[in-house]
């Protein structure tokens, strides 16, 4: 990795916070809020004290990192899987119903099995969207999202259902008992052992990546299939369809992770659109997963900070959903830019240009 690169690595994440801050001000100062007063709620939301950036940041960054994580898997091997949403929903479900169901004195077994839930469930989830593109050639862009909006409806029927809390008066299933929930990594806060599990798979995932031949396979298949298959030693087909499960199979452990470590129970809404966050996520990150944890880091305070905007300033919470969209436009202009000024470089010192994808594909 050269100099450049790791100064690369640095910069755009904190330049991206830079340019969510100026566009949201712009944003409040055309819609006559008080920007300061906007402004400074928000840094306080998320940055205030330890206590809020544990309680608050922190713990919003770990769904969202596990669900970049999701994305960025999927992107590296050229699947635009749209669907992190449903597969962590999917996941929560799948965590909560073993959870619910399991005697306490398990304990560390018990919820060993189910944040396994999470995983088993959130892959078959995302193995549906992936048969669908292998065997009928369906999109998985339109096949995910449609496969999210089943898997909000079928939140809602479990909690109001199957799992639906004994007395039958709220639509939320049962607290997880004590003995299955997630440890605090730090008391008084509401930091759970969630975090340090989504910092140890995002490196696992990035050395994975690069230093492994299945992690080598993945990414040719996503950088040219045809010329990946054309080698004869890349079952492009067999990648493509572990990669899209592994991808939901991680967004499916976000999902256990955040009813055993912050909710404690399932309910409809359970994630405030996490899954659609974690594309800006992993965009931001160029596909690297270490780089996601900062990335994740920047959108869960963006996150927190929306709620203390809203309370004390009387700011829709949505006007950081625009940001965060703003954001995503200028990553995948900037890479188109970089681009044509490589391949326009190449063009001027007699060279041919080279197609294909640089760090991360056209969305």
């Amino acid at each position: 990795m050269t100099s450049r690169t790791v100064l690369r690595a640095l910069l755009e994440p904190l330049l991206a916070g830079m340019l969510a801050l100026l566009v949201l001000a712009v944003l409040l100062g055309a819609s006559g809020y008080p920007v300061g007063e906007a402004l400074t709620a928000l840094w306080q939301g998320a940055f205030g004290s330890w206590s809020v950036i544990a309680s608050g940041t922190l713990v919003r960054a770990t769904p969202l990192l596990f669900a970049g994580l999701a994305v960025a898997v999927a992107f590296r091997a050229g699947i635009l899987n749209i669907g992190a949403e449903g597969q962590l929903l999917i996941g929560a479900a799948a965590a909560t119903a073993m959870a619910v169901n399991l005697p306490p004195g398990l304990g560390a077994a018990g919820l060993l099995l189910a944040l396994g839930a999470g995983v088993l469930c959130g892959g078959a989830w995302a193995a549906i969207a992936a048969v669908l593109r292998l065997r009928f050639g369906v999109l998985e862009v339109i096949s995910t999202i449609m496969l999210n909006v089943i898997a909000l409806n079928i939140t809602g029927l479990l909690v109001r259902g199957p799992l639906q809390e004994p007395t039958r008066t709220f639509p939320q299933s049962a607290l997880i008992d004590q003995a299955l929930r997630l440890p605090r990594v730090i008391p008084g806060t509401r930091l759970h052992a969630g975090v340090v599990l989504a910092v140890v798979t995002a490196l696992v995932i990035g050395w994975f990546l690069r230093a492994t031949a299945p992690g080598f396979r993945l990414r040719m298949t996503g950088a040219n299939p045809h010329a990946a298959a054309s080698t004869g030693r890349i079952d492009v087909a067999r990648v493509t369809l572990l990669a899209f499960i592994s991808s939901g199979a991680i967004a499916g452990l976000g999902g256990a992770v955040e009813v055993t470590g912050v909710t404690y129970a399932l309910y409809e809404n359970l994630s405030p659109g996490y899954g659609y966050t974690a594309i800006a996520v992993a965009l931001l990150a160029r596909l690297n997963p270490a780089r996601a944890i900062g990335s994740a880091v920047i959108f869960g305070a963006l996150e927190a900070g929306a709620s203390a905007m809203q309370r004390e300033a009387q700011v829709p919470a949505g006007m950081v959903g625009v940001v965060e969209a703003c954001v995503i436009l200028v990553l995948v202009a900037s890479e188109w830019i970089g681009a044509r000024a490589a391949a326009g470089g190449r063009l001027i010192r007699g060279g041919t240009p080279r197609s294909g994808p640089t760090s991360a594909p056209a969305t």
